[in-house]
């Protein structure tokens, strides 16, 4: 596990709060660059919609549900969305109802049945073990099914560490500790590590990443680190770890 940070104590107090105010702002990680497209189509490409049409699928880490009702409105012939939050899944099941797909999208703690096809947007940065979400994914996906992931920013990114990259690799930068201490500010839930936040971060890279899945129950049958845009005549594979914008790839199973 990557560990971060030499810039600690009184210095890093006064820098972050400084800073932070303005990343605030800026809105850093806010979901913005999706504004007005399908977050969907821009992960994985328009075919998604072909990939889903008339299967069952899992929204793995759904969250409010927004992926899993636009994929029951696109075609899937059911939709479960997954997540470990119950609020998340209560506001989602009312999105749903509103949405007027609650007939075929359903959401829950759990999958008791193999599905066709399994998708997880913004999950692998964050979950605790994601081995075991692996093996999950292995448990409830057919022989013949697939997995497709998209996740992103990566820990190396400029931004990845979302709420604490208040200037690009801010993350990098000042340690743990002092992080924080200035997330306890405005967020009281005793977070003392990265993987204790909201969410959790899990410092994930490509090369771990890379290496959980071949350790897993998958292959891989096609991946790309998709470079930042504004830097992709920058992107080789020397920088491929700090300039990746996302991951998306599909699996499967072996």
């Amino acid at each position: 596990m990557i560990r971060t940070g030499f810039v600690g104590g009184p210095l890093a107090d006064h820098l972050l709060r400084r800073l932070g105010e303005r990343a605030a702002r800026v809105g850093y990680c806010d979901g913005s660059a999706y504004r007005g497209r399908s977050k969907l189509e821009v992960l994985f490409g328009p075919d998604i919609w072909a990939r889903i049409t008339g299967k069952i699928v899992v929204d793995f880490g759904c969250g409010l549900g927004g992926e899993a009702i636009e994929m029951a409105r696109g075609g899937a012939a059911r939709v479960i969305g997954v997540d470990v939050v119950e609020r998340s899944l209560v506001a989602a099941r009312r999105a749903a109802s509103e949405a007027g797909v609650a007939d075929h999208c359903s959401f829950r703690s759990w999958v008791d049945e193999q599905v066709d096809v399994v998708v997880s947007v913004d999950g692998f940065e964050h979950f605790g073990d994601p081995m075991e979400v692996l093996r999950v994914m292995r448990r409830i996906v057919k022989p013949t099914g697939r997995v497709l992931i998209s996740f992103g920013p990566t820990w190396l990114h400029p931004l990845g560490g979302h709420l604490f990259s208040v200037f690009p690799w801010a993350h990098l930068i000042f340690t743990e500790r002092a992080l924080l201490r200035w997330r306890s500010g405005f967020k009281h839930d005793g977070a003392t590590r990265f993987e204790e936040v909201e969410g959790g971060l899990n410092q994930m890279t490509i090369r771990r990443f890379r290496r959980l899945v071949a350790e897993s129950p998958f292959v891989l049958e096609t991946f790309e680190a998709v470079p930042i845009r504004r830097l992709r005549t920058l992107a080789n594979p020397l920088t491929r770890e700090f300039l990746t914008g996302s991951v998306r790839c599909s699996l499967v199973p072996r």
